[in-house]
């Protein structure tokens, strides 16, 4: 059974209804960009020094039995309370405690930088001090911002040019709901926000524009023509396009997943390399979600915005009332085959004798 459902899997055979079923999809993802956005609107994001700004701490822990719990003490002992809890990166000989204060003034930070290495018995000068201003991450997300509009807006144009206006549309959309959903993970979550995040937040959006490409040119191919006659509906050869292309969008994804999935659960769950966890969540949440909407949401909006073009409503009209015309001579036929009744054969007629050619002879009859 596994093998048969795989094998058509493979092929491109499987009838899943993604289409039929795309107001599930629509309310399933509906509910996760409101627990989102209400995630944003009363935790909001960490962010990490490079927007927020201020000083940061990283002491040399290696094989020491120094906690994170030390640091915090350490600090609240010099008077100076961290406003984030402090965070163990690397692991090993390599381990270290990242402590962040807020902006501290360049006569106070030997100070304090000579009360904790007291308090926690290393020398000073092994704890090393980075001090960041705001305005350097002020800069990055306008970039980043911009850089984003004009991405969206090139996207637009190219899909508008190679499929139509309405893929476009639900493209952007999609492309929409990957930001949404990622960044609601890092709120909800409370990772911090730092410059890999970025980079990796406009990373997942070719990807997931690649996705949905693949998938849209596939609805293009199978309805091509379709206007001129009854053999599907737009939905129709739109859900055939995304069964056809669904073993390469489950393949593209763990091909890009796997090794992401090992970054952030090996690298930084296990190993604890901190440095790469925003880079390997941000690319592991947009991933996943970039291979989602590609084929949950984006076709079912193309779906939705086409079908309401009066020829595309002429066309299911017209492939709904074949479609019953077939059921119901299917249906006579299955009754009086069970009745023992064969359908009468219709013989055309030859109509009348051609005439004799002249000068022919009458041909005459046998006796």
């Amino acid at each position: 059974m596994a093998a048969a459902i795989l094998r058509r899997l493979y092929r491109g055979e499987t009838r899943i209804g993604f289409i039929a079923s795309r107001k599930r999809w629509y309310a399933a993802s509906a509910v996760l960009m409101l627990i989102c956005v209400i995630s944003f609107s009363t935790r909001g994001f960490k962010y990490g020094i490079e927007f927020a700004g201020g000083t940061q701490y990283t002491i040399p822990a290696g094989h020491s039995s120094m906690t994170v719990s030390d640091v915090s003490s350490a600090f609240a002992k010099a008077g100076y309370a961290l406003p984030n809890a402090a965070e163990q990166v690397a692991s090993g000989g390599n381990r270290k405690i990242v402590a962040t204060l807020n902006k501290v003034s360049g006569d106070k930070s030997q100070p304090i930088q000579n009360a904790i290495a007291t308090t926690l018995h290393i020398k000073a000068n092994a704890i090393t001090v980075q001090s960041v201003s705001s305005s350097w991450g002020h800069d990055v997300s306008v970039s980043a911002i911009e850089g984003l509009i004009v991405f969206l807006i090139a996207v637009s144009i190219y899909i508008s040019f190679r499929f139509q206006w309405r893929m476009a549309v639900g493209g952007i959309i999609a492309l929409f709901h990957d930001l949404v959903l990622a960044a609601g993970v890092y709120s909800v979550i409370g990772f911090e926000v730092t410059p890999s995040t970025v980079v990796g937040l406009l990373t997942i959006l070719g990807f997931s524009l690649y996705d949905t490409v693949v998938v849209y040119d596939k609805v293009a191919e199978n309805s091509r023509d379709l206007l001129a006659g009854s053999r599907m509906t737009f939905s129709e050869a739109a859900n055939t396009a995304v069964n056809q292309t669904l073993m390469r969008s489950i393949n593209t994804s763990l091909i890009a997943l796997l090794p992401v999935a090992g970054l952030l659960f090996v690298g930084a769950g296990i190993l604890g390399v901190g440095t790469i966890k925003d880079l390997a969540l941000i690319l592991f949440v947009g991933l996943a979600s970039g291979a989602y909407s590609s084929l949950f949401l984006a076709t079912p909006i193309v779906v939705d915005l086409t079908e309401r073009a009066p020829e595309y409503k002429a066309l299911t009209k017209r492939v709904v009332a074949k479609q019953a015309a077939d059921a119901r001579r299917a249906t006579e036929e299955a009754e009086l085959a069970a009745a023992g009744v064969t359908a009468p054969v219709v013989k055309r007629s030859t109509g009348p004798a051609p005439a004799p050619r002249p000068g022919a002879r009458p041909q005459r009859k046998r006796k």
